[in-house]
């Protein structure tokens, strides 16, 4: 059962850094630029294909300004201004 909540989570955080990467009309490599990280480490995010730490969370909300917990929370299910 751990398991699917921890792939759930990623699913999420993998949803919510896509849309709001778009939302703020850059892409995966701008981001990666602004965060320090590889683009290519920010697409494996964005298809749930990582396990990222909670310092790269932090960094990756930094950098899209905003803070870890909206992009680890379920958006859509009655929580549209998240």
């Amino acid at each position: 059962m751990l398991n699917q909540q921890n792939q759930k989570l990623r699913q999420i955080m993998a949803k919510n850094l896509r849309d709001m990467r778009l939302a703020s009309h850059i892409s995966q490599e701008e981001l990666a630029e602004l965060c320090g990280l590889h683009r290519t480490y920010i697409s494996d995010i964005e298809r749930s294909n990582r396990n990222i730490s909670i310092d790269n969370i932090e960094r990756i909300a930094k950098a899209l300004h905003l803070t870890a917990a909206e992009l680890l929370t379920e958006r859509g299910k009655g929580n549209e201004d998240c």
